[in-house]
């Protein structure tokens, strides 16, 4: 069963309300012990980083403290380094390193600095794995928030979608056109149905093109044998017409008369034969 856009909304603000995405939430197990025994900054770079932090503000932070924390590292190098040297001259006794032991520091400080360059290159490609799924996450958390404001907007629209509906059922007069009124199988059957019939159609009229070259052709040599015997109509009428005339001038008018008496007894002729009931 479907759920209604209400519900799936409701669900989703609930899902927001406890699970917030959050930098400044996400940041406060690693700057609450700071700022409890501090109440000032050491450092002006991070002034804005809980005021509207963004993207591009927290990478320019990033970039910030891994500069200040090189300088303090070698800063803290150089003060160690002269605290145990200025110690070993003025101790008492005064501390004296043999050569066999610079060689050994240095063997076990090269297996140390190969671990650190390990760890490093594993917390880089950690860093970047990281920086990744950040991405990917802030596109899907982007997402989410457009997704839901569309879902906000989804019952106001599906309302005015359901009024319009309503309005055109109201509009439209019974009776006026019986297919509009019908469920969607018949519908859809008689799609299928005028579908079927405008393929005949057209299986018909391609038939009908194919006959139609061989159609042409027969119309053109019809046309090319009436055209002489249209011709030779045209001759008879004129000669019939001649003819007609000069036995009209040759009887002096008494053919009209001729004709008149004749028409009149060929009435009589078919009168009589109908009240006689004799055929001809």
């Amino acid at each position: 069963m479907a759920r209604s856009p209400s519900k799936v909304l409701g669900a989703v603000r609930a899902a927001q309300k406890g699970h917030e995405l959050s930098i400044i939430r996400l940041s406060e197990p690693l700057v609450q012990a700071p700022q409890e025994t501090s109440g000032e900054r050491t450092s002006d770079a991070s002034a804005s980083l809980f005021d509207n932090p963004t993207p591009a503000s927290l990478e320019a932070d990033l970039t910030h403290y891994k500069e200040l924390f090189a300088k303090l590292r070698f800063s803290y190098l150089e003060q160690v380094t002269k605290e145990k040297f200025i110690r070993s001259i003025v101790g008492d006794p005064p501390m004296v390193v043999e050569h066999q032991e610079n060689v050994e520091l240095e063997s076990a400080l090269a297996v140390s600095k190969a671990a650190l360059k390990a760890q490093k290159t594993e917390v880089a490609e950690l860093v970047a794995e990281l920086e990744q799924k950040g991405r990917e996450l802030c596109q899907k958390y982007e997402n989410v928030k457009m997704q839901t404001t569309q879902l906000e907007e989804l019952p106001e629209k599906i309302e005015e979608l359901q009024a319009s509906i309503a309005e055109l059922k109201e509009s439209q007069q019974p009776g006026s056109n019986p297919t509009l009124n019908m469920p969607l199988e018949k519908t859809l059957a008689l799609v299928e149905e005028r579908r079927k019939e405008r393929d005949e159609l057209d299986r018909q009229l391609e038939q009908l093109q194919l006959l139609l070259p061989r159609k042409t052709r027969e119309l053109e040599r019809l046309n090319s044998e009436l055209q002489p015997l249209e011709v030779k109509k045209s001759g008879s009428t004129t000669a019939a017409r001649e003819a007609k005339r000069r036995k009209e001038e040759a009887l002096g008018g008494a053919g009209d008369d001729l004709e008149e008496r004749g028409r009149w007894w060929r009435g009589v002729e078919s009168g009589l034969k109908g009240m006689l009931d004799v055929e001809s």
